[in-house]
């Protein structure tokens, strides 16, 4: 069975990056297209980045665009997500998660019905 870990929250000043790192194990990831989602204390849980299976497609949210990138290495069954130019309204807990598609430019969307794996979350905080 597949499981997702997250990695490399924490806290960061404003202006900062971090890259969040989205580890499985249990099966290989690159039968998955993964997404990053976020949820902050009082909101709803937000789709942030997807990336297909091959890496080839990948879609963001308005809030993260151009400041941010997602990444796939399949021979480390590793996702990543960068995040720069860090805001407060960033802070958040961080969650990837996956789901099996067909087609390897499939990407996923950003809507969190659709995946069917999830860790458990890293917390980033966003102060100075």
């Amino acid at each position: 069975q597949l499981q997702l870990a997250e990695s490399g929250g924490g806290l960061v000043q404003p202006g900062g990056s971090l890259r969040l790192s989205c580890a499985a194990s249990g099966i290989r990831l690159d039968y998955y297209a993964i997404g990053w989602f976020r949820q902050a204390p009082g909101k709803e849980r937000e789709g942030v980045s997807c990336i297909s299976r091959s890496g080839g497609s990948t879609n963001y949210a308005d809030s993260v665009k151009g400041r941010s990138t997602i990444s796939r290495d399949n021979a480390k069954n590793t996702v990543y997500l960068q995040i720069n130019s860090l805001k407060p309204e960033d802070a958040a807990v961080y969650y990837c998660a996956a789901v099996a598609v067909l087609n390897s430019n499939d990407d996923g969307g950003l809507f969190s019905r659709q995946y069917n794996y999830w860790g458990p979350g890293t917390q980033v905080t966003v102060s100075s």
